[in-house]
């Protein structure tokens, strides 16, 4: 049950996602100022901070957005780094419990629901939340749409150019071959990270698994519907990702203790052929 319930909040976070690809805030392009005085109550508290945000940091850098969305992203991938090193340790617990999450399901195969209840006094013994990978996810949609909401908004960003493409256009409304660039690049780094986090989480179920290999795509077709900015958003927090993953997982894989092991099964050949030719002789 917790498992299905992870596996709807991440179906439910891209459907969220597909919706605003299809709508538009209401109300015409404004200032950042001008957000301040604005009738909705989320454009007041929340986007206007991320369009002040944007254009602080674009000011810093002589007017360059899309260096602006690079550095907005590094503050915010920074600020929930503490979940993900918490994340990283719950998946390790959960690595840890499979043994005995196989027993469980075994042992009540034919009764779902004491298997739900041994499972979760197995999760509150050992201090594990299975759901607690979704967290840095559900925490970043609020700074997707206050993202997508403020490039959306402010003509300033909308009608600046980086690396010769403007960050208001779509690829699919831009007319020029070279916008599509960001999407792909955006599709190979969900698929690089989707692949690092599938092949640690070894407690993934099949579905969640096949899920992560879709998040490519689904990424690739978005990103085609969305404002150039938010696509590059989406590549630096990847990157983010990839990086933040390489020294979490990788740097920490336990291969070497593999192959040690590996030596003593061929001396123990070894020693129990010599221990057959001393008693043949």
């Amino acid at each position: 049950m917790l498992r299905n319930r992870k596996w709807w909040i991440v179906v439910g976070a891209i459907m969220l996602m597909t919706f605003l690809s299809g709508c538009s805030p209401s109300g015409k392009n404004m200032t950042t100022p001008e957000m301040i005085n604005s009738h909705s109550w989320w454009v007041r508290n929340v986007v206007y901070w991320f369009s002040f945000m944007l254009d602080k940091f674009a000011e810093w850098f002589g007017g360059q957005y899309g260096i602006a969305v690079l550095l907005l992203t590094i503050i915010v991938r920074t600020l929930i780094l503490p979940l993900m090193i918490k994340q990283y340790k719950n998946t390790k617990a959960m690595q840890a419990l499979q043994p005995e999450m196989k027993q469980i399901r075994e042992k009540y195969k034919d009764d779902s629901r004491k298997q739900q209840e041994e499972m979760m006094k197995l999760y509150q013994t050992h201090q594990v939340n299975p759901l607690a990978g979704c967290l840095p996810l559900v925490i970043q949609m609020p700074v997707f749409i206050a993202l997508y909401n403020s490039i959306y908004m402010n003509a300033a960003i909308r009608e600046h150019s980086f690396l010769g493409m403007k960050l208001g256009l779509t690829p699919s409304n831009s007319g020029h071959w070279y916008y599509y660039i960001v999407p792909v690049v955006a599709a190979i780094t969900t698929f690089v990270q989707s692949k690092m986090m599938s092949a640690q989480q070894q407690q993934m179920m099949g579905a969640m698994k096949g899920l992560m290999m879709i998040f490519p795509v689904l990424i690739f077709v978005m990103a085609l519907n969305f404002p150039i900015a938010l696509p590059l958003y989406w590549i630096y927090s990847n990157i983010y990702t990839i990086v933040q993953n390489y020294f979490m997982y990788a740097r920490r894989s336990p291969q070497p203790e593999n192959t040690t092991a590996v030596k003593p099964k061929g001396n123990s050949k070894s020693r129990g052929k010599g221990k057959k030719g001393a008693h043949a002789k």
